[in-house]
């Protein structure tokens, strides 16, 4: 089953942990969230942000890019862990298809979408990724955008996982790879599954935000 074979079945599945984890939930991000970006983005190591980035970006960069991230214009998701940490994201960038090319061969809509993902180590092999992927898959679908692109290296043997599990096409040239996925256009389970999903989000969330706040006011002063 691909990620845009009924998204709610799919998305309910996915809720199903196994033992001693939690459920990945996928929420939309917002400025309030831009300085856990960030530092997610600082503790990548510089192979990892060598697979994420396309080259090893410094500090400085990275600081440029996290600065000029539109919350409002882009789609950006992110995945919490059990203490309020940022251990996955997601971000979506829709564009003129100008930017692609060769998409004219694939839609006749406006506008494509562009996708990157980045996961903590700390995080990794727990279908992180691939939910990232999903719901960003979901969401293209929902706002009629119905290309979705990926660009990465060959070695991101995790990308290369994620584009083949999806059905991507995936083309690659001088040790880089552009995978694109056609999408169908929305169904009553796909924005039913986006919209559960991100309110379910929100509630954990909040009650993560809280039991660190909780957690902050309630520790011994050193």
């Amino acid at each position: 089953m691909t990620p845009q074979d009924n998204p709610l079945r799919r998305w309910l599945k996915s809720l199903k942990a196994k033992p001693g984890r939690q459920p990945v939930l996928v929420k939309a991000l917002s400025e309030r969230d831009r300085r856990r970006v960030l530092r997610h983005f600082m503790a990548l190591d510089s192979s990892d942000r060598l697979l994420r980035f396309g080259s090893m970006l410094p500090d400085e960069r990275v600081e440029a890019y996290v600065a000029k991230l539109d919350f409002a214009r882009d789609i950006v998701f992110g995945v919490y862990n059990r203490v309020f940490q940022l251990v996955g994201v997601g971000h979506l960038a829709v564009t003129s298809k100008e930017a692609h090319p060769d998409s004219i061969h694939y839609t006749d809509k406006e506008k494509v979408a562009e996708f990157g993902v980045s996961v903590s180590k700390s995080a990794r092999g727990q279908g992180v990724g691939t939910r990232l992927f999903e719901r960003a898959a979901t969401h293209c679908r929902n706002v009629d955008v119905d290309t979705l692109y990926m660009q990465c290296l060959s070695s991101n043997r995790t990308m290369m996982h994620i584009a083949k599990k999806a059905g991507m096409e995936i083309h690659r040239e001088y040790g880089e790879a552009d995978a694109h996925l056609h999408l169908p256009p929305p169904s009553p389970s796909s924005v039913l599954a986006e919209a559960l999903e991100e309110q379910i989000a929100k509630i954990d969330y909040a009650v993560k935000a809280n039991a660190r706040a909780a957690f902050r006011l309630f520790s011994p002063k050193k």
